[in-house]
């Protein structure tokens, strides 16, 4: 399934209702490390179907961003019973990402 895009309308829905742990890639279209983790995002997006993968665009969701204090992007977050497990910040490898799904 591919890479949901996140929303303020659609957050509590998709995010904190969510039976499955939810990664959240805070991003932008001007930031070069998103665009470096956004190929990875997309693929682990197709490949995993035990957990969710949503993009927020900080430019166009800055609630979003502010809700989770974003400061620099990218920014992986993930989300399990509507609670943050795990964040970090910055371009990442495809194992380290999937790792963070893990915990």
């Amino acid at each position: 399934m591919a890479a949901m895009e996140i929303t303020k309308d659609n957050y509590e829905k998709e995010v904190l209702q969510s039976d499955k742990p939810v990664l959240l890639d805070f991003w932008a279209s001007w930031c070069g490390p998103c665009q470096m983790v956004g190929p990875i995002i997309d693929a682990i997006a197709e490949e995993t179907a035990d957990a969710k993968i949503g993009k927020v665009n900080v430019d166009e969701q800055q609630e979003l961003a502010q809700r989770f204090s974003v400061m620099s992007i990218p920014t992986l977050v993930v989300v399990k019973d509507g609670n943050v497990v795990q964040s970090t910040v910055g371009a990442k490898p495809k194992d380290e990402i999937l790792a963070m799904l893990e915990t």
